[in-house]
């Protein structure tokens, strides 16, 4: 049940909170008649009458909800956030969360309320989508990208541990002045000025939302700014493997039942049958690339056996999923592989959920059959019964020296060679993967 509003009367003036001394001593709920001493250097707001009512509106309306929100995992952005309402249309029901998304706000703008709307309410998380507005407004790439790393580097200040999600921007178009390429410099900007903190997640939202062009799908963005409800349904889908993995939903284990004449290969509690293997020395690159992926080396053999996550906390087991987590380091190539080798004709069948545009692999013995968010990340685009950012089946049937694998009972491939004996594999690359009900039926 909403919360009546307080009259605006009375706290569009009032003093509501001392912060940082970074910024100005004392603000108001209203609009700041000047930028003097607000951190960033992007545009503070986009001005008007219309943006001071709305803007004084919404931050009074977060007043009202206080002590409704306290400990939430709060979204933070502009009309965007603002757009899906307080109930998140329900798309995240059990889940404590808190809206706080302005109208036309920028990255600077949420600089300055950061401290009196989120953090001193003790958020459980935080989610940020910012940064079409000051694009709209003429703003560089630079200034935009370095404003989020204020906005980061003031949530890391309240707590080292809390996590932080960063929804890439989203696509629009140049008709909007917000073109393609400048988009995608922001994402890239951001993405290497958060590189290496396991602390921050990126979600690829720019590739979920994108056309061929790498314009806002237009079945998505009837105004090419603006989510439509199957637009949000799609940013609902993206979030949900995060927040499953950050503990927020699907906290009940997995109760699912091996069938007759299979056995399972990961018991959903520890990673137990698992561990890393000795990877064989990658040729250096002669001219190293700042994007390029980190490979990651083991030169002694691991046994994962009764732990819960990997030696490096990439792979975790968590309520019957084996999650392989989305990479501090942008890409990051490594390998799971059960201890046992697999000599015989053998029936594997798994499910897996890919983020947007994710990437990975099973590993069949030794070779590699690409398992990804098929449709974004290719090799498989045309399948019509993958599922995005939900459980798809794979089933693998070895049989001789060729394998045959589905997808929800789709042709990936007919008859794919294998070796006569080896382990199976788990990659993780870019995103997160996650893998349940993996098991295997051998024909001995």
């Amino acid at each position: 049940m909403k919360n009546s509003l307080i009259p605006l009367a009375i706290l569009a003036f009032a003093f509501v909170a001392v912060l940082p001394a970074s910024f100005a001593e004392e603000y108001s709920i209203a609009l700041p008649e000047s930028d003097d001493g607000i951190p960033g250097t992007g545009m503070f707001s986009p001005g008007g009458e219309r943006f001071k009512a709305r803007w004084t509106e919404r931050r009074t309306h977060f007043e009202s909800r206080r002590e409704e929100d306290k400990g939430a995992l709060f979204f933070v952005g502009d009309s965007i956030t603002q757009g899906w309402g307080d109930d998140f249309n329900g798309q995240f029901d059990g889940v404590k969360i808190a809206n706080r998304g302005i109208g036309g706000d920028t990255s600077r703008g949420v600089i300055y309320r950061l401290e009196r709307d989120v953090l001193s309410l003790d958020p459980s998380g935080v989610a940020i989508l910012i940064g079409t507005n000051e694009l709209g407004g003429g703003a560089a790439a630079e200034v935009i990208a370095s404003d989020m790393e204020v906005i980061v580097s003031e949530l890391k200040k309240h707590s080292t541990e809390m996590p932080i999600i960063i929804n890439t921007m989203f696509p629009s178009s140049e008709s909007k002045k917000r073109p393609t390429e400048t988009i995608q410099e922001v994402n890239r900007l951001v993405a290497a000025a958060m590189k290496g903190d396991p602390q921050v997640v990126l979600l690829d939202t720019f590739t979920l939302f994108a056309d061929e062009n790498g314009d806002a799908r237009a079945d998505l963005f009837p105004d090419l700014l603006h989510l439509n409800p199957e637009g949000y349904a799609a940013w609902a889908a993206a979030l949900r493997p995060l927040l499953a993995t950050l503990g927020y939903v699907e906290t009940e284990a997995d109760d699912f039942e091996v069938e007759e004449g299979f056995e399972s290969l990961f018991n959903g509690e520890d990673l137990t049958g698992w561990g890393f293997r000795v990877t064989p020395p990658r040729r250096k690159p002669k001219k190293p690339r700042p994007d390029a992926p980190v490979w990651v080396e083991i030169s002694e053999p691991e046994n994962f056996d009764g732990k819960t996550e990997s030696s490096d906390g990439r792979y975790q087991a968590i309520k019957g999923r084996l999650v392989v987590t989305t990479p501090a380091e942008g890409r990051r190539i490594q390998q799971l592989w059960t201890q046992r080798e697999f000599p015989n004709d053998f029936t594997l069948r798994l499910e897996f959920r890919a983020t947007p545009n994710a990437d990975s692999g099973v590993f069949i013995r030794q070779p590699q059959l690409q398992c990804r968010d098929y449709i974004l990340a290719g090799p498989y685009t045309e399948l019509e019964s993958y599922r995005p950012q939900d459980w798809n089946e794979l089933e693998v049937v070895v049989t001789g020296g060729t394998a045959r694998a589905t997808c929800n009972g789709e042709l990936l491939e007919e008859a794919w060679p294998v070796p006569e004996t080896g382990p199976i594999g788990l990659e993780g690359d870019r995103g997160q993967m996650e893998y349940r009900r993996i098991r295997i039926k051998e024909n001995k």
